[in-house]
């Protein structure tokens, strides 16, 4: 039995519909998965924020105001400088990596200039990296240690 031209028309409207609703399932599968991608890293560069936020706590605040501290004070906050320092350099890596958006990056980038800039920060810094031989290499290349010390700092 030979299918008649009618029913020919109504299997090729079918098809022509299945075709589209597919199409459209693609696109909105794709749609799907670049909002998940741009969800996970929002979550990723948010995990960092909170690191951020925990680590400043351990901050002096004198540092984080931009006041000098005294060699003594910058000392014995060594072991939260270090921990922020290590953060620095991990997003660093991160944003080399493209792991991290640029307009975050931008932010970060410039959080961190501006805190390298900060005496206590610079000191301790210059200290750690006089110590850390080896380590810290991006946020070396960002921030040399010995142009953002102080003077006297060492």
């Amino acid at each position: 039995m030979v299918p008649s031209k009618e029913w020919l028309d109504w299997a090729s409207l079918i098809g022509g519909i299945g075709s589209g609703v597919a199409g459209v399932g693609a696109v909105a599968a794709f749609w799907q998965l670049r909002l998940l991608k741009t969800q996970s890293v929002t979550s990723f560069e948010d995990g960092l924020v909170d690191e951020y936020r925990d680590i400043a706590k351990e901050l002096p605040l004198d540092a984080l105001l931009g006041a000098d501290m005294s060699p003594q004070d910058v000392a014995q906050a060594l072991p939260a400088f270090y921990r922020y320092f290590d953060l620095c350099n991990q997003q660093l890596f991160l944003h080399q990596e493209g792991r991290i958006r640029k307009a975050t990056w931008a932010l970060w980038r410039d959080g961190i200039v501006s805190n390298l800039q900060r005496p206590a920060f610079a000191r301790a810094w210059a200290e750690i990296a006089a110590k850390a031989t080896g380590d810290f290499e991006e946020l070396r290349a960002l921030c040399p240690p010995q142009s953002t010390a102080p003077k006297g700092a060492a």
